[in-house]
């Protein structure tokens, strides 16, 4: 078969979507969508054909958004797929709405609603009807949490098929049990986009003060630093406050060092990778009590759940964390690995794509 993936990176298409690619190459030709990057290459040299796609993933210029769907629509008449994979709000809802005009099968995954349909108002109502016109004749909607599944449903935007998948998995034999740190020093990791909707501002407050009452703690931040935090990085990591790493490419290290995992987000996201990892890693987790991250989380086994935007309560689950011993720590983490295997293993998510394209052959 001919299947067309359309996505908005290439990072993410390699970090948790190349083990599919790798299953899809196998038995059939794969074209891929997507803006040049770094990652192309591996794609191009496992046997993709690629098919460059410039577009600006927050631009709102309704001339240039329609030519997405122009462009979307002159791929698929001359590549002529056979099935189309879609992920991330654009090209779910303009790959989407040329595949509909097309009569072409597609299939979305729904990584993640973003601010626009989170914050409400009129942003909201332009994008739930984009996305209702952009699912309506897909062969099936895939959701990555109940609470994204639940409100698009309720709004209507679904009309189709659907169904829950764990996330984009984890990949259990890339993200081995670590071994536990043994020192006497506490090093605890932020990973994420440096942005104020990853609870960043939480994370930093929270290191101040747990800092001043526990030197034995580090507290690492790894990730892009968005321009509006990067003079208050340089002053904390300064002082001593936080250890900034920047953007890591391979957090193998990083998880290695790190005795807890903390994700304060509150940012619409399907379903957090970071958090995936870590308990893949054996490594405890505190994170959000919110979509994308309660499912990864049980509280007080593999992790500590902290209410969003609240720094106090991110303060006092430290400090839950703090009063564990080694063992209890390492038990914690080890939770974690248990849960992830059976719960979230990235051959889960393969194989629910396989099915679609098994549906789709048995027509």
């Amino acid at each position: 078969m001919k299947i067309l993936i359309a996505t908005n990176n290439d990072m993410g298409l390699y970090n948790f979507r190349r083990e599919l690619v790798e299953e899809l190459i196998k038995s059939n030709e794969v074209y891929l969508s997507l803006p040049s990057g770094e990652y192309i290459q591996y794609f191009i040299d496992i046997g993709c054909h690629y098919c460059p796609c410039e577009f600006d993933r927050h631009g709102i210029n309704p001339i240039k958004e329609l030519q997405q769907i122009s462009y979307y629509k002159k791929l698929l008449k001359k590549i002529k797929p056979d099935i189309v994979f879609t992920y991330t709000i654009k090209p779910n809802i303009y790959c989407g709405n040329a595949c509909a005009s097309l009569h072409v099968p597609y299939v979305v995954n729904i990584t993640g609603l973003g601010t626009a349909v989170e914050n409400g108002g009129l942003i909201q109502k332009v994008s739930l009807f984009l996305y209702k016109y952009g699912l309506r004749k897909a062969q099936k909607v895939f959701f990555q949490n109940t609470e994204n599944r639940d409100f698009m449903l309720k709004k209507g935007a679904v009309r189709t098929p659907y169904e829950i998948l764990p996330g984009s998995g984890v990949n259990l034999d890339q993200y081995k049990v670590l071994k536990y740190p043994s020192g006497d020093t506490v090093d605890f990791m932020f990973i994420s986009r440096i942005m104020k909707e990853k609870g960043i501002d939480q994370y930093l407050e929270a290191a101040t003060i747990i800092k001043k009452m526990h030197p034995e703690t580090r507290f690492h931040v790894c990730g892009f630093c968005e321009q509006e935090y990067e003079k208050r990085l340089k002053k904390l990591d300064d002082n001593g406050t936080i250890i900034y790493h920047g953007f890591i490419d391979n957090m193998k290290d990083m998880y290695a060092i790190s005795q807890c995992i903390i994700h304060p987000t509150y940012y619409p996201e399907g379903l957090s990778n970071v958090l995936l990892e870590s308990c893949a890693c054996a490594r405890p987790i505190i994170t959000t009590d919110r979509s994308g991250c309660r499912e990864v989380i049980d509280d007080s086994v593999n992790g500590f759940i902290v209410k969003q935007k609240d720094s106090q309560d991110l303060i006092k689950q430290i400090e839950r964390f703090l009063a564990l011993n080694k063992d209890e720590r390492k038990a914690m983490g080890l939770a974690g690995r248990v849960k992830v295997e059976k719960e979230f293993d990235r051959k889960i998510v393969i194989n629910k794509y396989q099915g679609e394209i098994h549906w789709r052959k048995g027509l």
